[in-house]
């Protein structure tokens, strides 16, 4: 699992949120899942990539249906209702510039293999499809 708080502190640390550092955030982050990958490991990316662009870059950096794309659908609204952080806050009050879906924009996925619906569905629910998803393209076994 890539988390991206921690990809932030370590290997893209010297990064910021430009348009030009979430580009290179990506890639940065799409050739160490491909790393992995290439080692016969299962790599879930935990990120906010806010262009589609970034995540087909990604997508073509691995074996053709390497890449799972699972869009986490959760209305802006709720987002900020269970941001323990306070990061939106700060976005809304000017704060945090270039902030994804506030003051910077996000493109939904045109065509993920996945969509779960995290703003509505119960947590254990969207995990399982996650799981159903991995399992019925033969990656994993689940007991």
């Amino acid at each position: 699992m890539l988390d991206g708080d921690n990809m932030r502190h370590g290997l893209c640390g010297d990064l910021g949120f430009s348009d030009q550092d979430r580009h290179e955030n990506i890639r940065r982050i799409g050739e160490v899942a491909k790393l992995f990958m290439e080692a016969g490991v299962i790599v879930l990316t935990a990120f906010i990539s806010p262009y589609r662009a970034d995540r087909a870059r990604v997508r073509g950096m691995v074996e053709q249906g390497d890449f799972i794309e699972i869009y986490c659908d959760a209305a802006i609204a709720i987002c900020e209702s269970r941001d323990v952080k306070g990061i939106y806050k700060k976005a809304r009050a000017g704060h945090i510039p270039q902030f994804t879906g506030i003051s910077s924009p996000y493109e939904a996925p045109e065509a993920p293999e996945l969509t779960v619906k995290t703003g509505t569905a119960p947590l254990e629910a969207c995990v399982q499809q996650v799981i159903g998803e991995i399992t019925n393209r033969g990656l994993c076994i689940t007991t």
